[in-house]
């Protein structure tokens, strides 16, 4: 897999129609979920993309401090239905972690997940901080990671 990690006003046409054709594919049809994705973060945003054979199959934006939350996030995190089960969801989520420290530093990472992917996140280091709610109509929990 090639990692790329631009800033918004980078990324490529190409790179961008790839990027919202994959958050679509998966946020709305797959997941049967109505909501507006183009939410005016992702110009302040980093996007990092993981391209096997040109064909975008990982994606996490990588959001600075007070954007989302007043610490800084990871979010859209996504990985395409032919890329799955084979690790590329946990180097996703590493690779992620790893270029947010390196854009900001070794900060606090809060991220709004999925309710079903908790243990996943808990395998990654990220620890439950609030109660389960609704968002889009998806359970969805606030975690937290702390670097050490």
């Amino acid at each position: 897999m090639t990692w790329t990690c631009k800033k918004f006003d980078e990324l490529t046409p190409y790179e961008l129609y790839a990027i919202l054709q994959l958050r679509n594919d998966i946020f709305v049809v797959e997941q049967n979920c109505i909501f507006q994705d183009a939410d005016n973060k992702d110009q302040y945003c980093f996007h990092l993309m993981g391209w096997e054979e040109k064909k975008l199959v990982a994606y996490t934006r990588i959001v600075p401090a007070g954007i989302s939350y007043a610490e800084s996030s990871i979010g859209r995190v996504v990985v395409s239905r032919q890329a799955r089960k084979n690790g590329t969801g946990k180097l996703l989520m590493q690779k992620s972690i790893e270029t947010l420290f390196n854009l900001f530093g070794k900060v606090e990472i809060k991220i709004g997940a999925q309710l079903y992917l908790k243990k996943f996140y808990e395998s990654l280091g990220f620890q439950q901080t609030g109660d389960i709610y609704l968002e889009d109509g998806i359970e969805h929990i606030e975690m937290k990671f702390t670097p050490r």
